[in-house]
């Protein structure tokens, strides 16, 4: 893959490719776990209806905690403790 940006010591640009969304996303979150990313970007993979992500990994740094599905959708307002 060739990038217009070169990316810093310790930070990998993945570019997964897959049959369907729901397998692109399970590679990526498989990555997530054991390194710090960014956002992935989702893009269409051709004309046959895969799927192309893209992310970055930064692999100086571990992935945080794993938190569930309830904590992650919430908002940093949400976590705010109520009077």
């Amino acid at each position: 893959m060739q990038s217009t940006q070169a990316s810093s010591d310790g930070q990998a640009e993945v570019r997964i490719v897959a049959a369907s969304p729901e397998a692109a996303r399970r590679v990526a979150e498989a990555l997530r776990s054991c390194f710090a990313a960014t956002e992935q970007r989702s893009y269409p993979a051709g004309a046959d209806g895969g799927t192309r992500l893209d992310l970055t990994v930064d692999t100086t740094r571990a992935a945080g905690p794993e938190r569930s599905w309830l904590e992650s959708s919430r908002s940093p307002q949400d976590s705010r403790p109520r009077p």
